[in-house]
């Protein structure tokens, strides 16, 4: 009798235990990866893309109706990147730093706004928090839904005008609009820490009042002021790189696969990155590491891997001299005969990495771009 007494406590105990895991974990399916995706990755509480997608979306609008441009990167809760765009004039301090607040606020589950304002009453603890890996600058907040955290958002690149415009006001617009009303307030921001012994340097100003000119026509390339930000005319523009990835995107669904794609400039910085709903991390890494090897070979990276099946001894070790990934998916993307950047395309897409690539890339250039072209020996592409 003690033992079914036992035995029923103990069952009465998990099945509080669990309802209040699933409680916790009660997050509606229009947020994260649910189904056959979920199973695959083994969670049920991580962000979509949908979701990352309609944020970064919303905070673009933000920013574009302020007359300022952003670089936004949403993770998932594990840290993997889910999305990111960098509006058309942005450079690699304001790509890199909206990383580094989504993992700062992903790291402390919290604004890094709170990090932040801790470093302004205490100066001293700024170089144990960098040490733990913390970025402390505000623009990061967790992305909580349910009291479930489901990833966390990072805006970089605009200079604030508090109470009115910031990186981390433009995160949380977006929060508002996508998540609702249960997003948290915005944390109490702190005046900054004066500095103890101003110096009278001369900061010189290095601005030019002429913008680089491309040959190529203005939707495929950043230009205007955007151009004139970043001294070139001939990096990838975010729309024509939005265009490719969403037709990529459809392709891969259609044959009942799911891909991830990063799409980077001609000087290597990110642009746009998604993964599909199911995708796991070395689908996502593979994906950056053929884009970044097409970029600086400047050849598909499905070359290499034919090398590599043609002649075993000799590609293993220019590929680990040069830091090279040989698998296809990645192509320089080259438009009347101008490299502007380069896309990669890891997980399979249902029909072939470089397919979904090259059909993406068909959709935003059409006859301007330069795609692979196989022997009619080997059967096609």
């Amino acid at each position: 009798m003690r033992h079914r007494i036992t035995s029923w406590g103990l069952a009465a105990l998990c099945a509080l235990v669990l309802g209040g895991v699933a409680k916790a974990q009660n997050v509606p399916e229009q947020f994260v990866v649910s189904g056959k995706a979920a199973e695959k990755i083994q969670d049920f509480t991580t962000i979509n893309l949908a979701t990352a997608e309609r944020i970064a979306q919303v905070c673009e609008k933000a920013a574009a109706t302020e007359g300022v441009q952003i670089s936004i990167m949403v993770l998932d809760n594990a840290g993997n990147q889910v999305y990111m765009d960098r509006m058309d004039g942005q450079g690699y301090l304001n790509i890199a730093t909206a990383d580094m607040k989504a993992r700062t606020a992903l790291l402390n589950r919290g604004p890094s706004k709170n990090l932040m304002n801790r470093v302004i009453h205490e100066p001293a603890a700024e170089l144990q928090l960098i040490q733990l890996g913390y970025f402390t600058n505000s623009g990061g907040l967790p992305i909580v839904v349910n009291k479930q955290m489901i990833g966390a958002v990072g805006v970089g690149g605009s200079a604030p005008h508090v109470p009115v415009w910031s990186d981390e006001i433009c995160a949380h617009k977006a929060l508002l609009e996508v998540i609702g009303p249960s997003v948290a307030p915005l944390v109490e921001d702190l005046p900054p820490a004066q500095n103890p012994n101003p110096g009278n340097a001369p900061v010189p100003r290095f601005a030019t009042g002429t913008p680089p000119k491309s040959i190529l026509p203005a939707e495929f390339v950043v230009s205007g002021k955007g151009a004139g930000n970043v001294f070139d005319g001939n990096q990838i523009s975010l729309a024509a790189a939005k265009k490719a990835a969403r037709v990529c995107r459809d392709w891969a669904a259609s044959k009942g696969g799911a891909m991830s794609l990063y799409i980077i400039d001609n000087a290597g910085e990110l642009v746009h990155m998604e993964r599909m709903d199911g995708q796991v991390h070395n689908n996502i890494l593979t994906a950056q590491l053929k884009a970044q090897t097409s970029l600086k070979t400047r050849q598909p990276t499905s070359i290499n891997a034919a090398q590599l099946k043609n002649n075993p001894a000799g590609i293993p070790r220019s590929a680990a001299y040069f830091n090279l990934f040989t698998n296809s998916g990645g192509i320089p993307i080259v438009v009347d005969g101008q490299m502007i950047g380069a896309i990669g395309v890891g997980g399979g897409a249902g029909g072939g990495d470089e397919n979904c690539a090259i059909e993406g890339l068909k959709a935003a250039f059409g006859e301007h771009v330069t795609l692979p072209v196989y022997p009619a020996a080997a059967g096609g592409r």
